[in-house]
């Protein structure tokens, strides 16, 4: 799915409600308890902290995708085309980055998982 997919399908959700997109500060309030939310279980499956008896397993992805969805709300809010963006900024970075790290030996732009 492309990010303007994303935001549309979102966009439908919301407006369906008639309290309709929260204010930014709300919006980004929510991404921070998101952010949290993934940032502890992170720490669950790669930290120190492992998971209370009896806690039920949680998923990296899902909270992934809890801060994507609140991202998606914020851009749609202030009328933010994310796919637009995000061709900019990785053009930015390739620009502003194309010498900072070492290029992989085989030229393969695969990258093994951290």
């Amino acid at each position: 799915m492309r990010l303007r997919e994303a935001q549309e399908q979102v966009d439908a959700w919301i407006r369906q409600f008639e309290e309709g997109y929260w204010p930014p500060l709300a919006n980004l309030a929510r991404l921070a308890e998101e952010v949290g939310e993934l940032a502890r279980e992170l720490n669950h499956h790669y930290g120190s902290k492992p998971k209370k008896a009896g806690e039920a397993p949680g998923s990296v992805g899902e909270e992934l995708a809890d801060v994507l969805f609140v991202v998606l709300c914020l851009a749609n809010s202030l009328g933010i085309d994310l796919e637009r963006e995000l061709a900019a900024v990785l053009d930015k970075y390739r620009r502003r980055d194309a010498g900072r790290w070492t290029p992989r030996r085989d030229g393969s732009p695969d990258a093994a998982p951290r």
